[in-house]
């Protein structure tokens, strides 16, 4: 996840600190260092499965519990954070507890932010965890060399500096033309995945790419680059999210975290993750859904892009803010 909320989160920090200087940070619940501890555990194990040199790259986070966050793996924590464990930092706090995002918000490398899974639209433990991978891919796209000037270089912000143009561009959702040609768009593609049979599945791919260049070709310059550009962004992170719980099936997770109320076995997560997103397109309106839509379905064409170009992944890096290089020509 990401940048959805973040400049509107940074802006509208409430100004609870000053009210509570003084008072000694709240320890964190056991249950949720138990999560973060699994996170560090896990993270390392798959990383380089998935995207090579991907555990080179630092992984701070920042938990938000209801009145207190905690601040870990990042070197020289903002002043106002107090020292609360080894390498555990904490002050009151500031973001939303039911924040799943990842942004700069103390400087490089930015930071992990994300609330107890009660609090967030993962609600238990597990997919908690895999949410928390998705957001350490967007950790991954920010150390990209480029990556600021590249969205920069799209052009799109229209003056706006705050980064809210990113979750408000105006980009024609509900246009009946372009809800309708999406919908053709989505089943084409799910209709190709669907298919076990290669040679079967060769026609229906070649449909799609057919299809994928049509409906880009309706949109402004500045529309298409948008879109573009948030299934770079967000797409492939929930891919990615999809691939983590499936690297994790034969994980072994350590008593404490397989102990708490809320465990779903990994192995069991890992054969619905990927179907789970593919139902969540069958059934999306891209002119309810608007920008959410590019989770799902940029996911699913990085599936496709696995039987497609395997190879894909080699290049993703290489045509910063666009997956459009990445798919056949013709």
């Amino acid at each position: 996840m990401s940048v959805q909320h973040l400049m509107r989160l940074i802006l509208t920090i409430p100004l609870l600190l000053s009210a509570l200087l003084g008072q000694a940070p709240k320890p964190i619940p056991a249950a949720d260092a138990t999560r973060i501890v699994e996170f560090y555990r896990l993270a390392p194990l798959i990383d380089d499965k998935i995207w090579p040199g991907w555990s080179k790259i630092p992984a701070p986070l920042l938990f938000v519990t209801h009145d207190t966050e905690f601040l870990t793996h990042f070197e020289n924590p903002p002043k106002e954070f107090q020292k609360v464990g080894d390498n555990l930092y904490a002050r009151a706090r500031q973001f939303s507890p039911d924040l799943q995002a990842t942004f700069p918000a103390f400087g490089f490398p930015p930071v992990i932010v994300i609330g107890e899974p009660t609090n967030t639209q993962s609600k238990t433990s597990t997919p908690w965890l895999f949410v928390v991978m998705h957001e350490r891919f967007h950790q991954l796209q920010w150390a990209q060399p480029g990556y600021l000037k590249a969205i920069d270089d799209l052009g799109l912000d229209r003056g706006d500096k705050t980064g809210m143009w990113m979750l408000n561009y105006p980009f024609p959702y509900e246009e009946p033309e372009i809800a309708a040609s999406f919908a053709h768009l989505r089943d084409t593609l799910l209709a190709a995945l669907s298919e076990v049979d290669r040679q079967k599945f060769a026609p229906l791919a070649k449909a799609y790419l057919k299809e994928r260049k049509q409906f880009f070709a309706q949109f402004l310059p500045g529309d298409r680059k948008y879109f573009s550009f948030q299934l770079w962004q967000e797409g492939v992170a929930r891919y990615t999210q999809i691939k983590a719980a499936e690297a994790a099936a034969d994980y072994q997770p350590s008593e404490a975290f397989a102990g708490l109320p809320d465990y779903t076995p990994f192995s069991a997560y890992a054969l619905t993750a990927r179907a789970r997103t593919l139902d969540e397109l069958k059934h999306i309106d891209i002119a309810q859904a608007r920008r959410e839509v590019v989770y799902s379905f940029g996911a699913a064409e990085c599936l496709l892009l696995d039987r497609l170009n395997p190879n894909w992944k080699v290049e993703y890096f290489q045509h910063l803010m666009t997956t459009e290089p990445l798919f056949p020509k013709g």
